[in-house]
């Protein structure tokens, strides 16, 4: 079973989560404000750094949980096709921190 941890607070978050929502899949959304995101052991600070996703019990974070949710969603193969390669990945992975510390920042007090 495949969860997927994001901040339903963050308006961008919310924004790209509703659109993985309207996508077929079997995948369980937690807002990390809920009780159950509790689960992933992590503290609040750590769950409004990084978008979290378990599978199998393991918890991925960050690029490597987007490449678990888009490997999820049909729709979204291509991206996790391309950008799991391993050039393309770092450079994702680099970019993606720059993206999520701008939004933990921006987000962080609300």
């Amino acid at each position: 079973m495949t969860k997927v941890f994001y901040n339903h607070s963050c308006n961008i978050c919310r924004k790209e989560i509703e659109l993985y929502q309207k996508m077929p899949n079997d995948i369980t959304w937690i807002d990390i404000q809920d009780d159950r995101a509790k689960e992933t052991k992590l503290d609040d600070d750590q769950l409004l750094r990084r978008l979290h996703v378990t599978e199998d019990g393991k918890l991925y974070k960050g690029a490597k949980a987007f490449l678990v949710l888009w490997s999820k969603l049909p729709k979204m193969r291509l991206f996790y096709l391309t950008l799991k390669q391993p050039i393309i990945y770092h450079l994702f992975a680099f970019f993606y921190e720059i993206a999520a510390y701008f939004l933990y920042l921006k987000n962080k007090y609300k």
